[in-house]
Formats: structure tokens, sequence, C-alpha cells
């Protein structure tokens, strides 16, 4: 009786084709890490400091509730109509009295500038989504971005991000600087 062999196949190349096309792909792969909200802190305020006086009107609160609802001043509202709301909050431009006060500072290069004091207070619920919290957090610095756009385009011609001479671009964000307060979320009970 004959041994019948069975045909093998050479495998001991194909662990370096594997670690080979590992290393492919890793080297060729892109990974995003700039990932997160943008964000400038201010200083660590003296604790000794008197902590200002705001005047209601200049306040526009954004509560995130629990279930994520977006509430503007007491009223519901949803994160589309949200970027709308703050531009013309802090803009301001019928100087109506229930919106924020504008204070005239003379900016260089912009010279005499009616500049905001309004001033967007976020606050959160513990158990609101973390997606939801982005969401207005996004629309909150759209909105701020948008009248930095809008004011460039008035005084030189071109948005923001395409000024090269950073003097304006530092008189922009000074003519329309963007106060966001946020407070710590209250512990559950």
């Amino acid at each position: 009786m004959a041994i019948r062999r069975v045909p093998e196949i050479n495998a001991s190349s194909m662990a370096d084709i594997a670690f080979l096309l590992l290393i492919f792909f890793l080297v060729t792969t892109q990974m995003k890490t700039e990932v997160g909200i943008q964000r400038v802190l201010p200083p660590i305020p003296d604790p000794k400091a008197k902590i200002p006086e705001v005047k209601e009107r200049n306040l526009l609160k954004i509560d995130i509730t629990r279930n994520d609802k977006v509430l503007v001043n007491g009223s519901a509202t949803g994160t589309e109509g949200l970027r709308d709301r703050i531009r013309f909050f802090v803009a301001n431009n019928s100087n109506d009295s229930a919106l924020p006060e504008k204070k005239f500072q003379d900016i260089y290069p912009l010279g005499k500038v009616a500049v905001s004091r309004g001033i967007v207070f976020l606050k959160s619920h513990p158990e609101a989504s973390y997606e939801t919290y982005i969401r207005v957090q996004n629309e909150i610095t759209a909105a701020f971005q948008l009248l930095r756009d809008q004011l460039s385009k008035e005084k030189f011609g071109v948005p923001l991000a395409s000024l090269s001479d950073p003097q304006k671009k530092e008189a922009i964000r000074q003519a329309i600087p963007a106060m966001v307060s946020e407070s710590e979320p209250e512990p559950m009970k």
C-alpha cells in the first residue's frame, strides 16, 4: 500500500508578508490627533480679586438640561437657531436696551469701535450628553467667528482667516471678544 502525500503550501513567507502589510498600513494611515474644543483659557484669577458685577442685560444664558434640551434665557430652542441668536445678542445692531451694552474703544487699526459687553453663559447638567455639549460649544464658537469675519470683511475686505497681518487679526479679536463663561456642573443628588 502506497502512502499518499498531501501537497503542502509553503507558508514560511506569509508571516513576512503580513508583517510588511502591517507596517505599510501603519505608515500610510493618517491619524487625526487634533480633537476637542479650541479655547484659550484665561489666567487663574487672584483669589482676593473682587468678582465683577454683570448686568442682567449683558448675559445670554444657555442651559443644557439632563435630557439634552437647550434653553436660551429659559425658553426652549434647538442648536439649529443658536448661532443666530448669539450673533444677534452680541452684535446688538439696533442698540436695544434689552441687549448688551456697548463700550466705544479706540483699537488700532480699526479706529473707534463699539465693543459689546455681551457674555454667553453656558450651564450644562452633569447628565447631559457630551454630544449636545459639543454641538452647543461649536455653535458658540461659530457665532463669534461669523461676527469676526463680518467685521474683518467690512474693515479689510477679507475674512479673518485670510488676514496676513497679525496686528489686524488681534484688532478684530479685541473688537469682538469671545466672552464665554461656564459654570461648574452642580453635583448630582
